[in-house]
């Protein structure tokens, strides 16, 4: 099996397909993605699903069962072994020692939701008998961040679903100024230099950076204004539906001008972050360019980096210096403040040493 990257015909839409031995579209997988093309799904999101239900493919013709059969609490509990050692998964290895497991919890968790969402959709078609046996009602769930009308809907049931795996807690990695100041200085391009700087200056995704226009950049003003678009060539997106500005510092916007000027010359597109090299001059970037960028920043500097690590150190940046909850969410462009609470409200080892000390020297005043 496979998965494989098509165009819609007559249009510029990619679309994904699951293929099986035969190289024949698994009808079951492609009208779920049909469905999610139709909402409006992301394509990031579409290809997940994709790759995601190829996996529980892999797995139900692994355990030969009928697909129509497996969306049970049981057969999702053996798709968990399997994820987690494919290799050794039998029937007759459930009962072997533990393995060192391949895959996250994090992971098996996403892997889970997709195939929950790929029966939900056959469910309510009338495709599968609705078992609903995968979700559970409960309470809604103790929340740090409490809405004005929490009173309201603190007695309404919410779905959830059964089989999940325990996460443990891990805090988002990040860099120190000098690692970044490191690989700003790694790169050869100033349009390199000014993504870097772009992403650890704003916080900005890599898709709402990749979707940029100039038209968005206001340098009389020193902001940015994200503009959710779903025609961008290169497949990029902003994730959230609203606009909303970011303001930026002055070194960020001159960085911008000697891009235009020094590397813009004979460019036309209104993209910001476009190709440089012959024969796709103008071309706007796709991820796969960023990530092959970053590739070689990481090699060259020795400092593992990936672009969402720009996204957490700016906003554990602003958490230090005692930013307010609230402002971290609106500049991130998270839609609800738990989202941003339960990511970034985190304290690492220098935090605790940090407050420590504060309090000694506190109390030591106090005493004095």
């Amino acid at each position: 099996m496979k998965v494989q990257k098509a165009l819609v015909p007559g249009t510029q839409q990619v679309t994904w397909m699951v293929l099986d031995d035969d190289y024949l579209p698994v009808k079951p997988i492609e009208d779920f993605v049909v469905y999610c093309e139709n909402i409006e799904r992301s394509p990031n999101t579409i290809r997940s699903y994709a790759h995601h239900l190829k996996l529980f493919w892999e797995y139900l013709h692994t355990a030969n069962l009928d697909w129509k059969d497996a969306n049970t609490i049981d057969k999702m509990a053996d798709f968990v072994v399997w994820l987690r050692c494919p290799s050794l998964w039998s029937y007759d290895a459930l009962f072997l020692k533990e393995q060192q497991a391949q895959r996250q919890e994090s992971t098996v968790n996403v892997i889970l939701s997709a195939v929950a969402a790929f029966y939900e959709y056959h469910e309510r078609t009338g495709t599968v008998p609705q078992r609903n046996s995968l979700y559970r009602l409960q309470a809604m769930p103790r929340q740090r961040y409490k809405s004005f009308l929490h009173h309201i809907m603190k007695s309404r049931p919410t779905r959830s679903r059964v089989v999940k795996l325990k996460e443990p807690k891990r805090f988002p990695k990040t860099l120190t100024p000098d690692e970044v100041e490191q690989i700003v200085d790694a790169c050869r391009r100033t349009r390199d230099k000014f993504l870097i700087s772009l992403l650890y200056e704003t916080g900005m995704r890599i898709g709402q950076a990749l979707g940029l226009r100039h038209s968005d950049i206001q340098t009389w003003t020193n902001t940015i204004r994200i503009v959710p678009r779903s025609d961008n060539t290169n497949n990029s997106r902003t994730k959230r539906v609203e606009p909303y500005e970011i303001h930026v510092p002055t070194e960020l916007m001159a960085l911008y001008r000697d891009y235009v000027v020094n590397e813009l010359d004979e460019v036309t597109s209104d993209y910001v972050f476009v190709n440089l090299w012959r024969g796709e001059i103008g071309q706007p970037m796709k991820y796969e360019t960023v990530i092959a960028l970053f590739r070689r920043l990481s090699k060259k500097t020795g400092i593992r980096v990936r672009p969402h690590m720009l996204r957490h150190t700016h906003a554990t940046e602003l958490i230090r210096s005692e930013w307010d909850m609230a402002y971290v969410q609106k500049r991130l462009g998270h839609a609800h403040i738990q989202t941003t609470m339960d990511i970034y409200a985190h304290l690492g080892d220098k935090d605790l040493k940090k407050a420590y000390q504060e309090f000694q020297e506190g109390r030591d005043a106090a005493w004095k």
